[in-house]
């Protein structure tokens, strides 16, 4: 095969795979409940290509930053991290092949409780935030690192075990919320930031975590968005998941017109090579 050749069916790949991937991007979040085990990190590898979402999150893999390298799935050769030495918290974002998708910025902190990507998909500007809070403290702890990356708020998905349920309808116990989450949801509210699934769903008692302990359920899990992006959240779900304590969630955006506009632009270069070879 000539290298034309090749390069010609390089484009058609990818043009499939752009076609594939528009008009919907799907995202999905998960607390893993540790990745230390080689099974589980098998398993795991399998449920994402079987999901096969767009942009993957995952919390609590307790992965040292020397074990970074053991997490590899393959279509998704893009894998960022923020890792605790002592093999606790743990924060990764894995972005599939499929996509046009360039990181720009990438913020992180030592302890693995927190990851940003600042970047573009299909040329659009998006920011990711991907966040593992503390079992202790966690409503403030979020308050906290909203302040502090609030310049970087802007066309924002903001996923992870926040360790939080925001209303008495996210547990199974009606008990009313405290003043720490009033005022992690008056601080969402003043950065016009909505939780997507209570706005898609007002009225569903949907749950990502059961406690053995209490024997409760609760919807600690989030994703978060912009409010002005409102009409690009197509659908978010609860998936079931099990090798985890937690239920994943899924939100699918609408990025139509750049999916389609990338998609179009490999297809237009497709033709020019096809034309060129058929001189």
């Amino acid at each position: 095969m000539g290298r034309e050749t090749k390069e010609i069916e390089e484009n058609r790949k990818t043009r499939h795979k752009m076609v594939v991937v528009g008009p919907h991007i799907p995202i999905i979040t998960l607390n893993v409940n540790g990745l230390n085990s080689p099974i589980k990190r098998h398993r795991v590898a399998g449920w994402i290509k079987e999901q096969d979402p767009t942009i993957c999150c995952l919390q609590d893999t307790h992965l040292s930053p020397k074990d970074k390298h053991r997490l590899r799935v393959k279509g998704w050769r893009t894998i960022l991290q923020a890792n605790n030495e002592q093999k606790e918290a743990g924060v990764t974002i894995l972005i599939s092949d499929k996509v046009d998708f360039k990181a720009k910025q990438i913020k992180k902190d030592k302890e693995g409780q927190y990851i940003m990507i600042k970047g573009t998909l299909h040329q659009e500007d998006i920011t990711l935030i991907n966040i593992y809070a503390p079992n202790t403290g966690a409503p403030k702890f979020v308050k906290q690192l909203l302040i502090e990356l609030k310049e970087d708020i802007n066309n924002t998905i903001i996923v992870g075990d926040l360790n939080t349920p925001l209303t008495p309808m996210d547990r199974t116990y009606r008990e009313k919320i405290n003043k720490e989450i009033i005022e992690l949801n008056e601080k969402l509210d003043q950065m016009d930031l909505i939780d997507i699934y209570r706005t898609l769903h007002p009225k569903t008692a949907g749950y990502t975590f059961f406690s053995s302990a209490h024997g409760t359920f609760s919807r600690i899990d989030h994703i978060f968005g912009n409010k002005a992006n409102i009409n690009k959240y197509k659908r978010v779900e609860i998936i079931s998941s099990i090798f985890s304590d937690h239920n994943a969630m899924k939100l699918e955006i609408n990025y139509k017109k750049k999916a389609e506009k990338g998609a179009k632009i490999v297809e237009t270069k497709q033709h020019a090579s096809e034309q060129t070879m058929d001189h």
